[in-house]
């Protein structure tokens, strides 16, 4: 493999990220609505199929956004696409992701107060809003670097 190729597959590999996670983050937190809406949340099979489908979800996501995802590319592809500029938004959207997932946990304990919450629908607020908020601060960074290509 030329280095020239591994830099063209690194490039194909970042524009297609950067398309995908705003998708990946609508999906996510459709996926979610749907939970409040009272699916997912029954004594029924396919309520615990749905809720282990988000938390798989929730972990693809989660080590996607984490490592850079492109796990079928080779090593060195994937070390050209996450250029010092790509961890840079990683870490910024990790922070965004971190201070989204505090102030769900305030708005949270505020709404404590006025009614009951079970523990399963917290950490799927708070983790949605987390992950969410994540992609979606990631994919704005990313796209706006390419369109500054």
């Amino acid at each position: 493999m030329t280095h020239g190729g591994d830099a063209a597959k690194a490039e194909e590999l970042s524009r297609r990220r950067a398309r995908a996670v705003p998708i990946f983050a609508a999906v996510f937190v459709a996926q979610q609505a749907s939970y409040i809406a009272g699916f997912g949340n029954g004594p029924r099979t396919v309520d615990h199929v749905q809720v282990g489908a988000w938390l798989a979800l929730s972990v693809v996501l989660l080590l996607a956004l984490y490592t850079g995802g492109g796990w079928i590319y080779s090593r060195r592809v994937r070390e050209l696409a996450n250029d010092e500029a790509t961890r840079a938004h990683r870490d910024d959207s990790f922070r965004y992701g971190f201070l989204a997932a505090m102030v769900s946990c305030i708005g949270l304990y505020i709404l404590t107060v006025f009614d009951e919450l079970g523990g399963r629908d917290a950490v799927h607020l708070v983790l949605t809003a987390g992950i969410g908020v994540a992609l979606l601060r990631y994919g704005y960074l990313e796209r706006r670097a390419l369109k500054g290509e």
